[in-house]
C-alpha cells in the first residue's frame, strides 16, 4: 500500500502548518528511497531552513539535511546553494552546521559557484561592525581553505583575497590564512611568483608575532629570483627600522623603558610565573631588577616605524629567532644567484648586523627581561653560519627545511584520506555474517551479553523491606541522561497519588514535571524521567516517592538512594586541529599540577595508561 500513503504525503506537502510539512518529509524518507521522494523532502526542509526564524528549528532542519547528505549524496549536491543561503543567519553554529555539510556536497561542477558566494561573505565580514564577524571571518578562510586544497584550481581566485586579512586584527583568523597561503605556495607552484609579490608588499601590515613568524618562513623558503631575494630582505631591514634598536641617552636622568616601548601585542609577566614562549615551551622569567634602570637609555622604535621592531621592542625574541633565520637562508640563497661577490658581501654584513643588533637589545637593561637561551642559541648559529659556510651545511638550510615541510603536507593529506575512508567503510553487518533467529536458537547458546550488561547498570533505589521498591536503569546519550524507573507496590493496599519528586545537584535539570499515579496492590509501573546536562560535571540525582492511602490522611515519604552520573560517561576520544588546540589553550586555564604516584617507568606507557583510563585521544602522532 506504500504507493497510496506516499500520493497523500505528497500532497500533504502543500499544507499551510511548518509542522505539518516538516513530519511529511520525514515520514517520505523513512518510506521511500525514490529520487523524487527524497528531493521533495530535500526541498522542503531547504524552504524550512529559510522560512523559520528560531534557530533551534533550523539546526534540527540542519540535521536532517545532515543525515540526508549521508543516505542520499547525489540528491543533496543539486541542492547545495539553497542549503548555502542559511548563511544568513547571524547564529554561528547554524553557520558552522551549513558549511560543515556543504564542504562534503562539493563536486568539480559546483566548486566555482560555492567559492563565489563563500568570497562575497569574507567580504561582508570586512564591512559588518557584528562582534562575532571575526570568527565567522576564520570559519570561511577554513572552508575556502579545504576547498582550494581539494580542488587546486580555484586556489588562484582565492589566495590574494584572502592574503588582504594577514594584517586581520582577529589573530585566530589571520593565521588561518598565512597557513592556508603556505599550503598553497607550495602545492601550485604556478602561484609562487604571484603569491611573495603579494606577500613582500603586505608583510608590513601584520602586526601579530605568529603570524610574522609564518610569513618570515615562507620568504625565506620561496624568495627564489634574484629580484625576490633582494626583495625579501629589503621588506625585512625595513620593518625592523634603523640600527641599533636602542641608545643611551645624553641627559643624565633614567628614562623607563616601559613608557617608550610600544606595547603591541605585549604580555605583561610577573617576576615568578613560568611564561609560554611562541613555540609552546616554557621560560621562566625574572623580571629586572630596579637598579638596571639606572643607566640612562631610549628604545627608539614606534608601530609606524615598523612591524618586526615593535614586536622585538615586547621582548619576543622567538621572533628575533626566526628573523635571523629567513635572513639566513635569504643571504646564502643570494650567495647562488647573485654573480657580484661585492653585493653579497654587503647583504653579508647588513644581516651581520642586524643579529648583532638583536642579541645586544636581548642583554641590554632596556627590555624588562633578557633574550632566552634557544633565541640567542640560534642567532649565534645563524652569525656562525654566514662566516663560514660549508656545503652540507647549505644543503640542509636551503632544501631539507622544504623537504620536511613537505613530507608533512602528505602526511596530513594520507590521514585525511584514511579518515574518509573509515567513515566509509562503517558497516552494520558483514555480507557472510550468520543470522540470529532469537527464538529459533537452543536456550543454552542464547548469549546473556547484552542483558548482563543492562544488569550491571541497574541501581536499587529503595530497600527490599520497604512498603515501595524501585530501581533504576540509567542510560547516558550524549547531554541527555535517561532514568528508566520500576516502581513496585509491596502492600495490600491501592497506592494513591503516588509521585517520584527527583531533584538534582550540578549541571543537570529535569526536563518534565513528575506525574501522580495510582498503583494497585502488589502491581508496579515503569516511570521515564529525562534530565539535561548542561556541562560534563559529576552530577548527583536525588529524590523521594510520595503517596497516600486510603485509611491514613497524611502522605507516606520513602527516601531513594543518590544516584551518581560520573564525568565518564560524557567523554569519548576526539579529533581537533593543531590551531583549534591552541586556542581553546590560549583562552582556558587549563594547568593543574597533580603529583603522581606510579609504578609505570616508561613515559609512553605511562601515557597510553592516562589515554586509556580518561577515554581520550592523543593529538600528536
Amino acid at each position: 500500500e506504500k504507493g497510496k500513503y506516499i500520493k497523500i504525503i505528497i500532497s500533504l506537502l502543500n499544507a499551510p502548518s511548518t509542522a505539518v510539512i516538516y513530519e511529511c518529509a520525514g515520514t517520505l524518507v523513512s518510506l521511500s528511497s525514490a529520487p523524487t521522494a527524497i528531493r521533495a523532502a530535500a526541498n522542503t526542509y531547504c524552504q524550512l531552513l529559510l522560512s523559520q526564524s528560531d534557530n533551534n528549528v533550523k539546526l534540527i532542519v540542519l540535521d536532517r539535511l545532515n543525515e540526508l547528505k549521508s543516505s542520499h549524496r547525489d540528491i543533496m549536491v543539486d541542492l547545495i546553494m539553497d542549503v548555502l543561503r542559511a548563511l544568513s543567519s547571524p547564529n554561528l553554529d547554524i553557520r558552522r552546521k551549513t558549511l560543515d555539510i556543504v564542504l562534503e556536497l562539493i563536486t568539480p561542477r559546483n566548486i566555482n559557484e560555492v567559492v563565489l558566494m563563500l568570497k562575497k561573505e569574507v567580504m561582508k565580514t570586512q564591512s559588518g561592525e557584528l562582534e562575532k564577524n571575526g570568527e565567522y571571518r576564520q570559519m570561511l578562510i577554513q572552508a575556502i581553505h579545504s576547498c582550494a586544497i581539494k580542488f587546486p584550481e580555484v586556489a588562484s581566485t582565492v589566495v590574494h583575497l584572502l592574503m588582504d586579512f594577514l594584517g586581520d586584527s582577529n589573530v585566530a583568523s589571520a593565521i588561518d590564512v598565512v597557513v592556508f597561503v603556505r599550503e598553497i605556495i607550495e602545492t601550485n607552484p604556478k602561484l609562487r611568483v604571484s603569491i611573495i609579490t603579494r606577500l613582500l608588499d603586505t608583510f608590513y601590515q601584520i602586526r601579530a608575532a605568529r603570524v610574522c613568524s609564518c610569513a618570515l618562513w615562507i620568504i625565506g623558503e620561496y624568495c627564489l629570483s634574484l629580484s625576490e631575494v633582494e626583495s625579501g630582505m629589503a621588506t625585512i631591514k625595513q620593518c625592523l627600522g634603523e640600527l641599533p634598536f636602542y641608545s643611551v641617552s645624553e641627559e643624565g636622568e633614567a628614562t623607563d623603558a616601559s613608557k617608550k616601548t610600544p606595547q603591541a601585542n605585549s604580555i605583561t609577566v610577573s617576576s615568578r610565573r613560568p611564561a609560554v614562549l611562541a613555540d609552546g615551551t616554557y621560560a621562566t622569567q625574572s623580571a629586572a631588577s630596579e637598579t638596571a634602570f639606572s643607566a640612562p637609555t631610549v628604545v627608539q622604535g614606534s608601530l609606524a616605524s615598523g612591524n618586526l621592531r615593535s614586536l622585538l621592542l615586547t621582548g619576543d625574541f622567538f621572533l628575533g629567532a626566526v628573523i635571523a633565520c629567513t635572513l639566513t637562508k635569504l643571504v646564502l640563497r643570494l650567495q647562488e644567484v647573485q654573480p657580484s661577490k661585492v653585493e653579497v658581501n654587503k647583504a653579508t654584513t647588513q644581516a651581520l648586523l642586524i643579529f648583532v643588533s638583536m642579541l645586544q637589545l636581548g642583554q641590554s637593561p632596556v627590555l624588562p627581561h633578557p633574550i632566552d637561551n634557544d633565541s640567542t642559541d640560534r642567532i649565534v648559529l645563524c652569525i656562525r653560519l654566514l662566516c663560514d659556510t660549508g656545503d652540507g651545511i647549505r644543503k640542509i638550510w636551503l632544501q631539507s627545511c622544504r623537504q620536511s615541510f613537505v613530507k608533512m603536507l602528505s602526511e596530513k593529506q594520507l590521514r585525511e584520506t584514511e579518515e574518509l575512508k573509515a567513515k566509509a567503510q562503517v558497516s552494520h553487518a558483514q555480507p557472510d555474517d550468520l543470522i540470529d533467529f532469537y527464538h529459533l536458537k537452543s536456550r543454552k547458546f542464547v548469549n546473556d551479553n547484552d542483558d548482563a550488561n543492562k544488569l550491571n547498570r541497574i541501581l536499587q533505589l529503595t530497600g527490599f523491606s520497604d512498603p515501595v521498591y524501585a530501581e533504576a536503569y540509567v542510560t547516558v546519550h550524549h547531554y541527555d541522561i535517561v532514568l528508566d524507573i520500576t516502581v513496585i507496590n509491596r502492600t495490600k493496599e491501592t497506592l494513591q497519588n503516588l509521585c517520584l519528586e527527583l531533584a538534582t545537584m550540578g549541571d543537570l535539570k529535569l526536563v518534565e514535571r513528575p506525574q501522580n499515579y495510582t498503583l494497585a496492590p502488589e502491581s508496579s509501573k515503569q516511570i521515564k524521567a529525562n534530565i539535561k546536562v548542561s556541562s560534563t560535571e559529576t552530577g548527583v540525582i536525588f529524590g523521594n516517592i510520595v503517596y497516600e492511602t486510603s485509611n491514613v490522611l497524611e502522605r507516606t515519604v520513602v527516601v531513594l538512594n543518590d544516584i551518581h552520573i560520573d564525568i565518564m560517561d560524557y567523554i569519548s576520544p576526539a579529533v581537533c586541529t593543531d590551531a583549534a588546540f591552541r586556542t581553546m589553550w590560549a583562552e582556558f586555564e587549563w594547568e593543574n599540577k597533580v603529583a603522581v604516584n606510579t609504578v609505570i617507568q616508561d613515559e609512553k606507557e605511562f601515557l597510553n595508561h592516562i589515554i586509556k583510563s580518561t577515554n581520550m585521544k592523543c593529538l600528536t602522532p
